[in-house]
């Protein structure tokens, strides 16, 4: 099989495309033929070094779908031939979705609808799980989504032209949430409404505070936030008292200075999450919920849904992971098998 690796950290230039033997599934395990791998920023930057491995050969790609070929020993026969969403593949383990076959424990392997495409399954998985999680973690809010757990909620998904702030704005929604997104272009708020954000408000311009004010005078409930650094006086300038800021990452990198008292007059709740840390029953929560959510159709992808697709041919990986890192807008597919 074809299958992409990397044996020493460094810059897309370290990845290769080489021949391997067929891997073989272990005891709990299942085999899937991969028809698209998904690239998220981790995979880059576990690459480039900065979440060092232990292993001396590594395939690329936390994330994909495709088809269980077959099962190891305590899984049941009946899996084979099933289409299936992947996670975490490569956490923890040296064989991630960048390969035409990849070998993973079963309860990673997720079944995937019929009605829904393989580029809805490769764009599940981090996005998705981390999204569910950020909606997940207020000390008044439900730590499962269904439709109407966010009923009279209000969420500010920061960012929502990204693929978790794509994925925050359609689980919030599905799950009964008044969203409102922030972005920083008419093109991604463009994306943001066709994600099904009810309001988005351009962060660049005007007074964003004040117009979020409009919108939830009482303030918002829950911010999903992406550059934490950037928008906290934002973020402290709209939410309600005893409100959650969920933050899943700090793009940009600006330092977080706490105003300590004005948290406090607040209540405020800071929620910092990484989906590989979460734990094991939040993420087999989110699992079944995303999965649920996927049934109903509540997350389809592509330009007209809110989520542009960038897809690169499995030889072509290392321009993959640089339209990650240099920003690509959407979500950036490897297609590896048809």
């Amino acid at each position: 099989m074809k299958a992409i690796i990397y044996r020493d950290n460094g810059g897309p230039d370290v990845l290769q495309l080489v021949d391997r033997t067929l891997p073989t599934p272990g005891p709990g395990e299942v085999r899937v033929q991969v028809a698209v791998s998904g690239v998220n920023p981790t995979d880059w930057q576990t690459r480039s070094g900065a979440h060092p491995g232990q292993f001396s050969e590594v395939t690329p790609h936390l994330d994909g779908a495709g088809v269980i070929d077959a099962v190891g020993e305590g899984v049941t026969q009946s899996r084979v031939g099933q289409r299936m969403w992947l996670f975490m593949a490569a956490a923890g383990r040296p064989t991630g979705t960048a390969a035409e076959f990849t070998v993973v424990p079963a309860d990673r392997a997720v079944p995937l609808p019929d009605e829904a495409s393989f580029d809805v399954g490769a764009s599940l998985g981090v996005p998705a799980l981390t999204a569910h999680r950020a909606l997940t973690v207020a000390e008044d809010g439900p730590r499962r989504l269904r439709p109407g757990a966010l009923d009279g909620r209000v969420v500010l998904a920061a960012g929502g032209a990204g693929a978790v702030g794509h994925a925050v704005i359609q689980l919030a929604r599905w799950a009964g949430a008044t969203v409102i997104s922030t972005v920083s272009s008419p093109a991604k708020a463009r994306l943001a409404t066709a994600a099904g954000a009810d309001h988005v408000i351009n962060y660049r311009e005007g007074d964003p505070a004040a117009d979020i004010r409009k919108i939830a005078p009482d303030g918002v409930d829950l911010v999903a936030e992406v550059a934490l650094g950037a928008n906290l006086a934002l973020n402290l300038a709209v939410l309600r008292t005893r409100g959650t800021i969920s933050t899943y990452a700090n793009d940009g990198g600006k330092p977080v200075e706490l105003d300590v008292l004005r948290n406090m007059v607040l209540n405020t709740r800071l929620q910092f999450l990484v989906l590989y840390t979460a734990g094991p029953e939040a993420r087999a929560a989110a699992v079944e919920d995303v999965a649920a959510a996927v049934r109903s159709g509540a997350l389809p992808v592509g330009e007209e849904h809110g989520l542009p697709l960038v897809r690169f041919p499995l030889d072509r990986t290392a321009d993959a992971h640089r339209a990650v890192e240099s920003g690509a807008v959407g979500k950036v597919l490897v297609d590896v098998t048809s």
